[in-house]
């Protein structure tokens, strides 16, 4: 996609590269480390006060002939329920003395952009951008006299117990890893929690405890919101949490087996041979599981973010599977600016950093890691408080920085839903329009079910982005989804427009089962007529109940985010054939609409595996047609934040 500058009126603060302080920070990591090898001790030995034993491997900036040297450092811990020996295998492979070269240079010189195969680079640009030192073991970190722990969670790899699976017990767990590793010699009590999707809600869960020591943490790819998010967002689960338990359980059989009591290791994994993957799998097809709800076991699990008082980056993407989880904890964060920093990337779960460290990008995941952990942990003044504190990449854009997330002056439009043709999508069920004032005439427009949102973006997101490798519709042109989709679009915009915040679309529908999935994709069209999905979100007609005091308005009334209680209490009739009014959330994104480029909204009866239905839900739908009614007394519309003036 062509980028262009961005809007006027968000014009950078700050160079979202980092400048010349950024440059410093990249040379310190380029610079040979002041100790020449690392010290690794495997299976450590952590014991916790209900009697199970973590394990953890241990790494210590070590001399040349290879001994842990002496002395007391910062330590940076890493929980994951990913089997450290895997983790500890990437490492190695990247060590290797040629294939790790070969894999490093590999990434950051391999470019099929512009290709049919453009796909491809965005998963193999990952080691470039820093996230393997992240996910894995950063030597260079621990070369410079830094600690490193990667300990596996309770009931994974090598640690006894059952696993909780974010629960409170291992928020416990985490409490006393703290406290034990701060009574070490090789430690001197300054703690720094790092990691990926699962290791940085564990961070995020730890800082909201507010334990001693534990002065920073480097949260990439976390969640606050899991059921919303991922596990039933808007009253639909996905794909892949069912993938995604099946393969941690799948890990956690796999050991090192030196030095741990293999006896009670096999005791407790007998007692849970596959964690909640069972439970999962009867929940969804009879409906009896609290979980399919939006129960008080969330709230166990969601980290208070307004308790965290440790400076805190976060990571996101605004395809991540978690969605814009990142901002919404950037927000939440009683931080000062500085003290808190947020970058966002146009990617995956799966290819954090992409493109980082590259002209006109910000520094590699790993040089910020750096630079924040010696600003935090060892009180090095080095401007990294000043980066930001808000960088991110514009969808269609270019990489920003600033201090706000949404743009303060992006102003809620509303955009009407018309059946009038568009002239722009011949291809989809029904080419209407999205206008700036009400549709004239009255329409029932139909969708039905289909399985063509397979290939679309949606699905790349809740894979983590692992089809991006097939290109084409599965990351920048919707075009072959939508023609199970009732598409809408704007005319084109006569200026760039900047799309900065959340979204809601209110929308009018008539339902011929008594249960209807409404799935909502929010597309870019260029000139040529590629759509790139920008945003997207779901509702099932039973969950459109509000919560008027968690939701968020426009100064007119409207929702610019409907909070949707999805508890078994607010489930609400849905009666067939009669017009009923629906308010469905939309991601938050920041992306530039340039100039003849146009918005369009795609509405689909079915977006697997992105959005699925509990069986039970399913089953009520009958997969019968699905109606929207064009109104002109009840109109339908989307809740836009715009930032210019496209003309339309």
């Amino acid at each position: 996609m062509t980028a262009v500058q961005p809007h006027p009126l968000l014009q950078p603060d700050r160079d979202p590269s980092g400048g010349d302080t950024a440059t410093d920070w990249a040379e310190i990591v380029r610079e040979q480390p002041r100790y020449p090898k690392v010290a690794i001790a495997a299976n450590v030995r952590i014991p916790m006060s209900d009697g199970t034993v973590l394990r953890a491997y241990l790494f210590r900036p070590a001399d040349a002939s290879g001994q842990a040297v002496a002395g007391a450092f910062p330590t940076v811990l890493n929980l994951t329920p990913y089997n450290k020996l895997l983790i500890k295998g990437i490492d190695t492979i990247l060590e290797a003395p040629v294939l790790g070269r070969a894999i490093r240079t590999f990434s950051s010189t391999f470019d099929l952009t512009g290709t049919p195969f453009d796909g491809i680079t965005e998963i193999t640009r990952v080691v470039a951008g820093g996230a393997a030192d992240l996910l894995s073991v950063n030597r260079h970190l621990v070369r410079s006299g830094y600690v490193q722990m990667i300990v596996d969670v309770r009931g994974t790899g090598s640690s006894t117990g059952t696993w909780d699976v974010l629960g409170t017990r291992e928020q416990q767990d985490s409490l006393e890893v703290i406290d034990w590793a701060r009574g070490q010699h090789w430690c001197n009590g300054r703690i720094g929690m790092a990691g990926i999707s699962y290791s940085a809600i564990n961070a995020l869960q730890a800082a909201a405890k507010q334990p001693a020591g534990l002065d920073a943490i480097f949260a990439v790819e976390g969640s606050v919101d899991i059921v919303r998010e991922i596990f039933a967002t808007g009253g639909a689960t996905s794909a892949f949490i069912p993938l995604w338990l099946a393969a941690v359980n799948g890990l956690k059989w796999a050991p090192a087996i030196g030095g741990i009591d293999v006896f009670t290791w096999l005791r407790d994994r007998a007692k849970s041979p596959a964690t909640n993957l069972f439970d999962l799998a009867k929940g969804f097809v009879t409906g009896r599981d609290r979980r399919i709800y939006d129960d008080e076991y969330y709230e166990a699990i969601d980290a208070v973010i307004e308790d965290i008082a440790a400076p805190t980056f976060l990571y996101g993407c605004w395809h991540d599977i978690f969605g814009g989880s990142a901002p919404d904890i950037y927000n939440r964060l009683s931080l000062e600016r500085g003290f808190k920093q947020l970058l966002v990337g146009d990617g995956y779960h799966g290819n954090p950093g992409i493109g980082f460290g590259e002209p006109g990008f910000p520094p590699r995941l790993d040089v910020l890691e750096r630079a924040w952990f010696d600003r935090w942990l060892c009180d090095i003044d080095n401007g990294i408080e000043d980066f930001g504190p808000v960088t991110l990449r514009q969808q269609g854009g270019t990489w920003t920085a600033h201090g706000h997330f949404p743009a303060p002056r992006a102003e809620p439009r509303r955009l009407y839903l018309s059946a009038s043709a568009s002239g722009t999508a011949a291809h989809a069920v029904a080419d209407g329009s999205l206008t700036s004032e009400p549709a004239a005439v009255s329409a029932m427009l139909t969708v039905r079910p289909s399985m063509r949102a397979v290939v679309s973006r949606d699905t790349t997101q809740v894979l983590a982005g692992v089809t991006a490798v097939l290109g084409g519709g599965f990351t920048y042109d919707n075009r072959f989804a939508e023609r199970a989709a009732l598409a809408f679009t704007t005319g084109p915009t006569e200026s760039d427009t900047v799309l900065s915040g959340p979204m809601n679309l209110h929308l009018r529908v008539v339902c011929r089962a008594p249960e209807a999935l409404w799935a909502i994709m929010i597309c870019d069209v260029a000139p040529d007529g590629t759509s790139t999905v920008l945003s997207n979100g779901a509702l099932l007609t039973s969950r459109r109940a509000v919560d008027d005091e968690r939701s968020l308005f426009a100064p007119n009334g409207d929702y610019t985010r409907p909070y949707h209680p999805l508890t078994e209490a607010s489930l609400l009739p849905v009666p067939v054939g009669e017009p009923i009014t629906l308010d469905i959330d939309i991601l938050t994104t920041e992306a530039v609409i340039a100039c003849g480029h146009r918005l369009r909204v795609d509405v689909f009866a079915t977006d697997a595996p992105r959005f699925i239905p509990i069986l039970p839900d399913l089953i009520r739908t009958r997969l019968r047609p699905q109606d929207i009614s064009i109104d002109p007394e009840s109109p339908s519309f989307l809740v836009a934040p715009l930032l210019g003036e496209p003309g339309w």
